[in-house]
């Protein structure tokens, strides 16, 4: 017996309606990107092992799918690593390419490539699928989309500003009740380290603080510890994990937490720009929240730091971003400002399917279905369906003269809107007989008549 056919786990297929519920998704999210002015640009799926490793921090790079060298190229593998167990250089010889793991660096990799044939500030925009060989559960998947907008070529606020927004009308637009964008800077994190006297150790804390939500206090101190964080640094920053109230309220206790710090205190600066033109635009729908740990974990950010959690849904963060004014830089192209968001497409639609927010038209197949009665009825409803499909309807005919029970059944199975039946005193009055499947109900018409009551719905 053949074994039943299986995915990898954290891969998933998706059905006809399921897919149409995604391209819903998708179309959203670019509507929105286009009328904030961004262009769309596509990269390959894979990189250079290059290109990717060492831009996401220790944890990142080891959730990189590498792609295994072939041919003549094995013969290249590094077996003096291996037998010095350095895993790493090894792994390096056995594979020149990876999947890339978001779209992120591949972009700064496209920009300093094609610097010549763009204007600056660049916005693009890029929805594609990723890979991350992390641990599969619930809203974590080992391929998955990114749909992401950035602009690189100038440091102005303004462009956090409208990242804020445009999180506001795609979220609002797909129908989430109840959403928050965190937001934090970078400097406001590094004035932390400062503060503490643990300068050098900015990515340990950054990293451990924001896993606060997930591990709470107690796990952060703990991962502090295995930091080699010092004790002192510890208790100093403990009180940020209690800090509550308004935005403005958090910000002026951060002001005097960060008063001996210079970026800190210009951390603050910038957030309290980008909190200040977010109010005077007013939001939508959501709410946005300065969150103190915030970190996302990620080495190349420098300022503003965004994530977007979907309230009332045990999901983790939807949306994502912030600034990385030197990402370019360790491509070769030194100055080069950028900030940029993603959403995350899979996790929305989760989200979209367990508070069942999809109109419910896009689980809708074929408009029309013509039921089969026989070759001289067959080809009367290739004539009309010719005709509808020339005017943009979608329409489909079963393809042999089977039972009717089981024709009806087969529209029902692809969720047709109506179906057509034609026998021969429809032939001879040059008209169908329509039926709406969710209502039962039967009608009479011309084919110009059934084309102006298709294309009105």
């Amino acid at each position: 017996m053949a074994q039943k056919p299986s995915i990898p786990k954290g891969t998933r297929d998706f059905l006809p309606f399921e897919v149409a519920q995604r391209t819903y998704i998708f179309d959203t999210i670019k509507e929105v990107y286009k009328k904030f002015g961004f262009a769309p640009i596509e990269t390959p799926s894979f990189e250079l092992s290059s290109t990717l490793l060492g831009k996401y921090g220790e944890e990142g790079d080891r959730l990189i799918f590498r792609i295994l060298n072939s041919g003549e190229k094995m013969k290249k593998a590094d077996v003096q690593a291996l037998e010095a167990d350095n895993l790493a250089r090894f792994a390096n010889s056995l594979a020149e390419k990876a999947l890339r793991y978001d779209l992120t660096v591949p972009f700064a990799r496209f920009v300093v490539q094609h610097q010549n044939e763009l204007s600056f500030p660049f916005k693009r925009y890029q929805i594609q699928p990723v890979w991350r060989a992390d641990r599969p559960q619930h809203g974590r998947y080992q391929e998955f989309f990114q749909c992401d907008a950035d602009v690189v070529g100038s440091d102005s606020l303004i462009y956090e500003v409208d990242f804020v927004l445009m999180f506001d009308e795609v979220l609002t637009n797909l129908g989430l009740p109840d959403f928050s964008i965190k937001i934090n800077n970078r400097k406001i994190l590094s004035g932390i380290a400062e503060v503490c006297g643990e300068t050098e150790k900015i990515v340990a804390i950054t990293v451990a603080i924001d896993k606060l939500d997930k591990i709470g206090t107690d796990g952060v101190v703990k991962e502090l510890e295995e930091k080699n964080i010092s004790a002192e640094a510890i208790e100093k920053i403990k009180p940020l994990f209690a800090m509550q109230g308004s935005n403005e309220e958090i910000l002026q206790q951060m002001k005097t937490y960060l008063a001996s710090s210079t970026i800190g205190q210009e951390g603050i600066a910038e957030l309290e720009f980008v909190l200040d033109q977010v109010a005077k635009l007013a939001l939508k729908r959501a709410k946005i929240e300065f969150d103190v740990t915030l970190a996302r974990g990620l080495n190349y950010y420098t300022g503003a730091i965004f994530e977007v959690k979907a309230n009332g849904v045990q999901m983790g963060s939807i949306c994502g971003g912030g600034r990385y004014d030197d990402l370019t830089g360790l491509f070769g192209m030194k100055g080069m400002s950028g900030v940029g968001i993603s959403f995350g497409a899979d996790r929305i639609y989760d989200v979209m399917n367990e508070l069942n927010l999809f109109p419910e038209s896009l689980t809708k197949g074929v408009k029309l279905l013509f039921i089969n009665f026989g070759e001289k009825e067959q080809a009367f409803c290739m004539y009309v369906a010719r005709q509808l499909r020339n005017e943009g309807i979608a329409c489909d005919i079963y393809p042999s003269a089977a039972k009717l029970q089981k024709q009806m059944k087969y529209a029902n199975d692809i969720r047709a809107t109506y179906t057509a039946l034609v026998g021969e005193t429809e032939i001879a009055e040059n008209k169908i007989t329509l039926k709406d499947m969710d209502s039962g109900e039967q009608t009479r018409c011309t084919i110009e008549e059934l084309i102006l009551k298709l294309k009105e719905e």
